[in-house]
């Protein structure tokens, strides 16, 4: 980045008026307080992004225009919408990820898409605990209105007009989206003041905490009945409310889960449902051959041996040491071919 007077010389060779160079200054020192890109106005953006100022402008005033939606299956049940951005978009969601966002701090608690966290920091303070509550955040994504991502860009030096570019380039109808490749991060910054909060009332309850996205997990020796309705409340004063109908109070033996993976020993655990399917998976390709069972059990994913190898790697990740998993990959490879890499 370049140096205050450096900027100053190069705005007084352009014959730029004094008035505009002192705002332009006073944007370099926010800027560089916060350690963020600078960017004077939209026409300035689109050069750094390689886009077009009318293709930008275009992104920025039709968003909805440069998404795809469709809908896959929840686990649970029903459709998710996916907004999925078009290659132009999405090349302006990833600069501004990559550039602004990941200079942003997000708070220790939060697990969900930050590098060098997962489902499995998120999962292990939860290890061994007598109680596990897990409460979700409804309609995530859409609960956080573009005003919250425009304040962001805004704090962190930005004029108006780029702040309200920025926002845009990253929300889809008014509100983060699920599909767009800013938003699990940008998710993270905003909801600081959040997690805060909820990790100072988990450390005065002598209760552990972790977010993953929408999913809250408290845990430890004791939880009131009392304690999610505590949990709604504070949630509510950022705008967004609890799914009610999947929060889940676990006592000492209940089946514990925290993103996937059982925290109910020592170690983590993939859960006993996946660890039967992924075994009878791998009996029935070994004993009838691969076509043979895809064909009886009337498999139509042709990435099915993907799938299942991918699971199997999960097994691994969470339990590296577990012979039946070892065994499962050695009894896999061989499907793959002599020059498949593990």
């Amino acid at each position: 980045m370049k140096k205050t007077n450096e900027w100053k010389h190069f705005f007084l060779s352009r014959g730029i008026p004094q008035e505009t160079i002192d705002r332009y200054l006073d944007q370099i020192k926010s800027l560089a307080a916060s350690d963020s890109p600078v960017i004077f106005e939209v026409e300035h953006l689109s050069l750094l992004l390689g886009i077009e100022y009318l293709t930008i402008q275009a992104m920025i005033n039709g968003t909805p225009r440069f998404y795809r939606a469709f809908t896959i299956k929840k686990r649970t049940g029903g459709n998710r919408i996916i907004h999925a951005p078009y290659p132009s978009l999405l090349q302006c969601q990833d600069w501004i990820y990559k550039n602004i966002l990941l200079n942003c701090a997000v708070h220790d608690n939060a697990h969900g898409y930050i590098p060098k966290r997962s489902i499995f920091t998120n999962a292990s303070p939860h290890l061994n605990c007598n109680v596990l509550l897990k409460m979700d955040l409804k309609d995530f994504f859409p609960s956080i209105g573009i005003g919250w991502v425009i304040n962001l860009f805004s704090e962190l030096g930005y004029s108006h007009s780029v702040s309200h570019a920025l926002a845009s380039l990253c929300c889809n109808k008014g509100s983060l989206v699920q599909g767009a490749s800013t938003s699990p991060y940008l998710t993270n910054i905003l909801l600081y003041g959040l997690d805060e909060r909820l990790a100072r009332l988990a450390s005065k309850s002598n209760l552990k905490y972790t977010r993953y996205a929408d999913d809250m997990t408290f845990s430890g020796g004791y939880i009131s009945n009392k304690f999610p309705a505590l949990i709604e409340s504070i949630v509510s004063d950022y705008g967004l409310v609890v799914n009610t109908n999947k929060t889940r109070l676990m006592i000492n033996k209940n089946k514990k889960i925290v993103t996937g993976l059982s925290v109910a020993g020592d170690t983590l655990r993939i859960t006993r449902e996946l660890r039967r399917t992924i075994k009878q998976a791998v009996h029935y390709i070994e004993r009838h051959g691969f076509l043979s069972h895809v064909s009886q059990e009337k498999i139509k994913d042709p990435f099915y041996l993907d799938s299942i190898f991918g699971k199997v790697n999960f097994w691994l990740q969470a339990e590296p040491n577990n012979s039946n998993a070892k065994m499962c990959r050695d009894r896999l490879l061989p499907h793959f071919g002599k020059n498949y890499q593990a």
